[in-house]
């Protein structure tokens, strides 16, 4: 092509050239003719050379040029055939359950995580050494097994949760939680069946995550868990949490709570609330502050079983002190209230409750108001530095002794005062019963890891009045001392 029209522009200057010659020099017009038919015979030379070229060339490109849009078009499907197996892939994953199991325990969920089906367990190997104190003393070492509770929750159609908790660990089977409940959102939440009654602190506590085997004597005064329905929620991301419901009614804590527990003639009212302000406070130092309220009311009025009442309050390690009289039964109204409070910062911690448990009795013709009370203070310090929790402990180098990780060690104290209204002796209360318990204990929780701890501790309960055995537990004439040990698996 190049060639082409090299060739013209030569022509053309030939006759420009010819031209300006033929007027300079007055040439014939015959030689001019001549001049251009040459020119126009080396053009059409040209174009035969350019056509022979491009016939000898054209197969070869045309070849080259199919393949490569062949090669192309088959790149194109493949690529193409890879996305709609790579979605075939992705909506088939989408549609299959999910499988989970890690250290929360074992979940099996929908793909659409609306049907969720989890399994968790407790299980807690105790021992008990009472120590004689100046007489001997009428608690019994041995070793039991505290809690076995497989645990078995989950969710169906997305807004319903359920749970359902028995417990292995005693003379006979026991069901402690069975319960569903409606989560609209985590503000509006409705539960019904047998669950923990809202009102005690450390009672309402893991069994998993209590500080010493034993939860303190403020619990003696609380209920423990109930059949009833409840409204809860988390208000301002779960800066204040409320509970109200309406309950069976039980008398003050029971260990274990068997399901042939006697409940109170009329209902029971419950209530907490409970504030975390500066939960998501920048100020990390007031993040683990907490505090609140909760209590109960409820009328006896008309009842004459004396199982209406507490079958007896217990020390540290779980030894009547304190007993109702045979004849005494609950007769009128009976509240409690209960203001607690705990602040977590580093590897601080500490607990603080209260609680009164305020109710009529009577015995034949004699009837009393009777108010007994308690508070309790729980300290703690993690020595290998980790944050200290309501939940529990997660250890920042878990128990691995070939890599020189042992886990985290936290060491525990706490105080508590058990007092029983002086009304009670007169008439009301069972021979050698004390009128005040006071325990202090110290302790060390080893957390192995998050699912697995092992603890040791000492507790020491003194007694003011008393001095006899009630309800075949101890003399409390003198104090208790026991040593605890715990070997704990919960996931």
């Amino acid at each position: 092509m190049k060639l082409k029209w090299l060739l013209v522009a030569v022509a053309i200057g030939a006759q420009s050239g010819i031209a300006a010659f033929g007027q300079e020099t007055n040439s014939s017009s015959a030689d001019i003719q001549a001049l251009q038919q040459e020119v126009q015979a080396l053009e059409q030379k040209v174009e035969a050379l350019q056509q022979q070229q491009t016939t000898q060339s054209s197969p070869a490109e045309n070849q080259q040029s199919t393949q490569v849009q062949d090669l192309d078009q088959k790149v194109r499907i493949l690529e193409r055939q890879r996305e709609l197996d790579q979605q075939a892939a992705a909506d088939a994953a989408k549609a299959q359950p999910k499988i989970t199991l890690n250290a929360n325990g074992f979940s099996f969920s929908s793909a659409d995580s609306n049907f969720v089906a989890q399994l968790h367990g407790v299980i807690q190997n105790d021992s008990r050494t009472f120590l004689a104190d100046g007489g001997g003393t009428a608690g019994k070492d041995t070793f039991l097994l505290r809690r076995a509770r497989p645990i078995f929750s989950g969710t169906v159609f997305r807004n319903f949760d359920f749970n359902f908790t028995p417990d292995f660990g005693g003379s006979g089977v026991v069901i402690y939680d069975a319960y569903l409940n409606y989560h609209y959102n985590p503000a509006f939440q409705i539960e019904a069946g047998r669950f923990k009654a809202p009102i005690g602190l450390e009672s309402l506590q893991q069994d998993v995550w209590i500080t010493f085997n034993e939860r303190s004597l403020v619990t003696d005064l609380l209920p423990n868990r109930d059949m009833g329905f409840e409204l809860h929620g988390d208000l301002l991301g779960g800066k204040v949490s409320y509970a109200a419901g309406i309950f069976n009614g039980t008398p003050d804590y029971i260990t274990p709570p068997a399901s042939t527990q006697a409940v109170d003639d009329d209902k029971a009212f419950d209530g907490r609330l409970f504030l975390q302000p500066f939960k998501t406070s920048d100020e990390t130092y007031l993040q683990g502050l907490g505090f609140g309220v909760g209590g109960s009311y409820e009328d006896d009025t008309g009842s004459t079983a004396a199982s209406d009442l507490t079958s007896g309050y217990k020390t540290d390690g779980q030894q009547t002190f304190y007993s109702y009289a045979t004849g005494v039964y609950a007769s009128g109204r009976h509240w409690r209230l209960s203001p607690q409070g705990y602040y977590y910062y580093g590897p601080f911690s500490v607990m603080g409750e209260y609680a009164i448990s305020d109710q009529q009795v009577t015995k034949t013709t004699t009837s009393a108001d009777i108010r007994n009370s308690a508070w309790e203070t729980t300290v703690g310090w993690v020595l290998t530095g980790e944050d200290a929790s309501y939940n529990g402990i997660t250890p920042r180098h878990p128990f691995d002794p070939r890599n020189g990780s042992w886990g985290a060690f936290q060491v525990v104290a706490r105080y508590a005062d058990l007092y029983i209204d002086d009304r009670n002796f007169a008439t009301y209360a069972l021979a050698g019963s004390a009128s005040e318990a006071k325990a202090w204990s110290v302790g060390l929780n080893w957390f192995l890891n998050r699912d697995i701890r092992v603890d040791a501790s000492f507790s020491r309960t003194t007694f003011n009045g008393g001095g006899g055995t009630v309800n075949n537990g101890p003399v409390t004439a003198q104090p208790e001392n026991v040593v605890f040990t715990r070997v704990q698996l919960g996931f």
